[in-house]
């Protein structure tokens, strides 16, 4: 230990002076510095105590942004209380698709539905000759295109010997190359069906796959609203390929599977959400299952619209500037249906499977009975907000600005600080002596009765005085 400087004692107040002296200046200062106080609130984005968010604190710039209110379940869209108004928009869809797929039917491509292709080394100016040439000769052609750069791919119906020989002669001439140069091949409709029937069993497969993972993982009921939502996907994407006729090839079957993966991985995601939203719910009774799984697919809309955003941009690239503008038409159908198939699967997942959750869960006699105490809770505290009445004590770490407290140099935060330092007293409280104090009689005292002699401190009655005898 160093000793003190004796100009530093001289300054310390001592005795009474030193209880009544408070620093002022010194309170404040350590009411506005503390980590507690009001500036700690306004970074964590809450408002000071008396007053709101708006006027109270400042919101740390990376906390204020769209995605953290949206988690926070401040900022959002109510998708699962309107979740009617998703069901029509939905049917409506569904229903123009299927209508699509009925009356205008499917451009199956030569792998499904048999026939003839040729291919001819030429350059793109000369397709459309080539294309003539091919139906002057007798053929019905079905898609004409460029492949590699330097050839042109002819498909047409299904042809006979002496029709190809003469569709190849005149295609040749067409393009300036003899009659060797030129590749004619033949598919089988059988090839196509076989492709058709094993793409139909790797879909069943993948769905009760799908069925099984989900009812282990989660419940059966998410299960339910994850294939409602992917037969939309595929209900939709073919009513879209339908509408504007691109040929179904091998590659559209391979797209069609990947977007399925696609949009049920999306789902996933959100339903791993709801279910951490939804644990224990019953024993807060704080919001229903439709409130806790909405702020579900709120916490994860940024994640969804991110994802598939970044999905779609390669793909919007080989759907429009590879196949639309430089011309790569052996690209433009598998592109076409990863396109509608990732801007389906992430309207799916957000608007249509947790809305079908919700509305299935929300029918159980738990979550009926959970709603109700729910409502009940709310309409109690507004009943008590509208009589002013204070439903219980609050424990609170905020502080007040201008806030002082009589406690110097404390380490400890105060829940509370008065809003004015305390006066001193206006009169002097009078203090005895210990000489002045008197010790009091252990026993009780009463008034003498009259005639009765004095009786000593101390002395029990009837006792005789010390030092006198009785004679």
């Amino acid at each position: 230990m160093t000793p003190r400087d004796p100009h530093d004692a001289a300054d310390v107040p001592l005795g009474t002076d030193a209880d009544e002296t408070v620093d002022d200046g010194a309170v404040l200062t350590e009411a506005a510095d503390d980590s507690t106080g009001d500036q700690a609130l306004a970074d964590a984005g809450l408002p000071a105590e008396g007053g709101s968010a708006a006027t109270s604190g400042r919101r740390a710039p990376a906390r204020s942004s769209l995605a953290h209110r949206l988690y926070n379940g401040e900022a959002g869209l109510d998708v699962v209380n309107r979740r009617r108004t998703w069901f029509r928009v939905t049917a409506v869809v569904v229903l123009l698709c299927a209508l699509l797929m009925v009356f205008r039917g499917f451009n199956f491509g030569i792998e499904f539905a048999g026939g003839n292709s040729l291919r001819v080394p030429a350059s793109s100016e000369q397709l459309a000759d080539i294309r003539q040439a091919a139906e002057d000769a007798g053929a019905e052609v079905s898609s004409a295109q460029v492949v590699g750069g330097n050839s042109v791919l002819l498909r047409t119906e299904a042809l006979d010997n002496a029709t190809e020989d003469t569709v190849v002669a005149a295609v040749a001439q067409a393009a300036g190359v003899s009659a060797e140069e030129v590749s004619p091949q033949s598919v089988s409709a059988d090839w196509g069906g076989d492709v058709t029937n094993k793409a139909l069993l790797a879909l069943a497969v993948f769905l009760v796959a799908v069925v099984a993972f989900l009812a282990v993982r989660f419940q059966p009921k998410m299960a339910v609203a994850a294939i409602v939502a992917l037969l939309h996907d595929i209900i939709v994407t073919a009513g879209v390929y339908a509408l504007i006729g691109f040929e179904v090839t091998p590659s559209t079957v391979i797209g069609l599977l990947t977007i399925l993966g696609f949009s049920l991985y999306d789902t996933v995601v959100v339903f791993d959400k709801v279910d951490e939203n939804t644990k224990d719910l019953a024993k807060s009774a704080r919001s229903t299952y439709g409130e806790a799984a909405n702020l579900a697919v709120n916490q994860t809309l940024m994640r969804s619209i991110n994802t598939s955003v970044i999905a779609l941009l390669p793909v919007a690239g080989l759907l429009f500037v590879g196949a639309g503008l430089l011309g790569a038409g052996t690209l433009k159908d598998l592109a076409l249906v990863l396109f509608v198939g990732l801007a389906v699967g992430t309207y799916s997942s957000i608007f249509l499977a947790t809305p079908v959750l919700a509305e299935l869960k929300e029918r159980e006699p738990e979550q009926q009975q959970l709603r109700k105490r729910v409502l009940a809770r709310r309409a109690a505290e507004a009943r008590a907000a509208a009589t002013g009445a204070a439903l219980g004590p609050v424990a609170s770490a905020r502080r007040s600005r201008g806030a002082t407290s009589t406690a110097r140099g404390s380490s400890v935060a105060v829940a509370e600080r008065p809003q004015a330092l305390p006066d001193r007293p206006d009169a002097d409280v009078p203090v005895e002596s210990p000489a002045s104090v008197q010790p009091t009689s252990t026993g009780a005292t009463a008034a003498p009765r009259p005639g009765q002699r004095p009786q000593r401190p101390g002395a029990r009655p009837g006792q005789r005085p010390a030092g006198k005898k009785r004679r």
